[in-house]
């Protein structure tokens, strides 16, 4: 039997995933994927070791794990180590007491869908007292394997219809590029609105509302996202600001989808982190009981870093009981999410007390990596100020900053030649000249005619910070 085209053409493949494109920072890292194996067989290059600081991916880039969150994973993936004399009483404890709400005491069995209830329990007080007392029922927090499945699942819920009717999502521009993906996965149409870069990345009401009436003539837009600390702009909303967001959202009956995994990397000088929720709480009944929202958190920032064990939250606030009987209907498709990444949450949201064996430890483990990422941002500022050709807006939280960059029409015009756009095209000429690989802004999405980078700084960073001449001799093509 002749089977010779027979097979699934392209053509045939779903059409939602046939529209997600190759990022321009894939093809950088495919490049520095080779240029590492390059050194490594002793072909000279103008510098001897490549430093990416392209993604947020800290213990990449050499960020140390916090000593109790391994030391408590160590002895529940090998409960022997209860009998040993190895670690601290409080670890034992805490890896008793995680392993005793495991079935069948191992962390090889399976959760409930929304996650170990005990654990739910502490991130439902860890909200709380974040919040100053407003109130968090665990029967709200879902347990989910990173940021981004918990963003799949609320988009599954919210994303229906096609013409008129398809879901419209504002987004940010820039923005977390994955996001853009996952709208466009689930079938839902992107609402593009602009953060404004000259008032320091902020989020203008007016051009939500701006952004709102154009979609109408296209899609139903049904929810706004936002991310706070900001990704990739590492700004931080004031409370005015969110006031202002949250009055939008419930006279436009826009569902709020906030990112807020960012909230523990706050260290511009008078910026201060505020959640949605306790704003939203603070406003009173007539916005507090009516607008639906769905706040992320995620292990895989802050001081835990912990991007591989694949771990977060989202917490709904004035979800229809029906509608999150569908939640949990799609987190059991999933089965249950890693027991290991619900720990390294659990740790994250209760972390060791004044009184217990391995505080000082943890307090100092934390202290020094936001003291890192906080000197790291400063002294990237001060470098971004040597450059010709770059300007910036000072970085307030997060892990990155989104320089702008003025490229001499001779680079535009060579980028165009070479097919690329010119922040990638500046990415390029950077990562072969330099070793730095960074994420070229129209990944993240920018104004017509802007050009940008993201870059995070954190451990690695001094390699650029203490050579500027790296980026100098690339910015002037």
């Amino acid at each position: 039997m002749d089977l010779k085209g027979k097979g699934l053409t392209l053509n045939e493949v779903n059409p939602c995933a046939r529209s997600i494109e190759v990022l321009d920072k894939e093809f950088i890292r495919m490049r520095a994927r080779e240029i590492r194996k390059e050194l490594l067989q002793g072909m000279k290059k103008p510098y001897k070791k490549l430093i990416d600081v392209s993604s947020g991916d800290a213990h990449m880039a050499g960020m140390k794990p916090i000593s109790f969150l391994r030391q408590v994973l160590a002895v529940c993936l090998y409960p022997e180590l209860l009998h040993s004399d190895r670690f601290p009483a409080d670890v034992k404890q805490r890896a008793q007491r995680l392993l005793k709400n495991c079935e069948g005491g191992s962390l090889g069995s399976y959760s409930p869908p929304c996650g170990i209830l005990s654990i739910r329990r502490n991130v439902s007080e860890f909200i709380s007292q974040r919040d100053r007392g407003v109130p968090s029922d665990p029967d709200n927090i879902f347990i989910t394997s990173g940021g981004q499945d918990a963003i799949r699942c609320i988009l599954k819920i919210l994303v229906h219809g096609e013409g008129h009717a398809q879901t419209g999502v504002l987004m940010p521009v820039p923005s977390y590029s994955y996001f853009k993906i996952a709208v466009l996965e689930c079938g839902g149409a992107i609402v593009p609105y602009h953060l404004s870069e000259e008032q320091g990345w902020d989020l203008q009401v007016v051009e939500l509302r701006r952004a709102l009436q154009t979609a109408r003539g296209h899609c139903s837009p049904r929810a706004l996202y936002i991310i706070n600390p900001g990704n990739p702009t590492g700004h931080v909303q004031s409370r005015k600001s969110i006031e202002e967001v949250i009055r939008f959202a419930a006279e436009e009956k826009l569902f709020l989808l906030v990112d807020e995994v960012y909230q523990q990397t706050v260290f511009g000088e008078g910026s201060a982190f505020v959640s949605y929720k306790k704003v939203l709480y603070e406003m009173g009944p007539s916005y507090s009981d009516m607008v639906e929202l769905a706040s992320l958190h995620s292990v895989s920032k802050g001081f835990t870093g912990e991007c591989g064990l694949r771990s977060g939250y989202v917490e709904f606030v004035n979800l229809d009981p029906e509608v999150k009987k569908c939640a949990i209907r799609l987190l059991e498709m999933y089965l249950s999410s890693s027991i290991t990444g619900q720990i390294a949450l659990d740790i994250m949201t209760n972390p060791p007390g004044h009184k217990d064996l391995s505080y000082p430890i943890f307090k100092a483990e934390c202290q020094a990596i936001l003291e890192t990422l906080a000197h790291n941002a400063r002294r990237v500022q001060k470098t971004l100020d040597s450059l010709p050709g770059v300007s910036y807006q000072p970085v307030q939280g997060s892990l990155y900053i989104f320089p702008r960059l003025h490229l001499p029409p001779r680079a535009v015009e060579q980028a165009r030649a070479e097919g690329m756009e010119p922040d990638r095209f500046y990415c390029s000429r950077l990562l072969e000249e330099a070793g730095v690989c960074l994420t070229p802004g129209c990944d993240l999405g920018q104004r017509e005619g802007t050009y940008h980078i993201r870059y995070r700084p954190c451990s690695c960073c001094s390699h650029w910070a203490a050579n500027p001449s790296s980026l100098r001799a690339t910015s002037q093509p």
